[in-house]
């Protein structure tokens, strides 16, 4: 499993801008961004009211009735 954490370099230092998981050791891949390519994120709310769920979303599909 992989667990992505956030973090910052600066001058020679990282740090971790979130706490990591409890364990005990594991190794560590560091991928460096580049600012100008750092996709700043979703708004949280941004889609409300551009989709819908239909009301029956969890009813079985009709193709796969022979299967039921």
């Amino acid at each position: 499993m992989y667990t992505a954490i956030k973090g910052i370099y600066e001058n020679g230092v990282l740090t971790m801008t979130e706490t990591p998981p409890k364990i005990k050791k594991s190794e560590v891949v560091i991928l460096f961004m580049n600012d100008s390519n750092t996709p700043k994120g979703v708004k949280l709310g941004s889609l409300e009211g551009k989709y819908s769920i239909p009301e029956d979303f969890n009813e079985p599909l009709d193709d796969l009735k022979e299967y039921m």
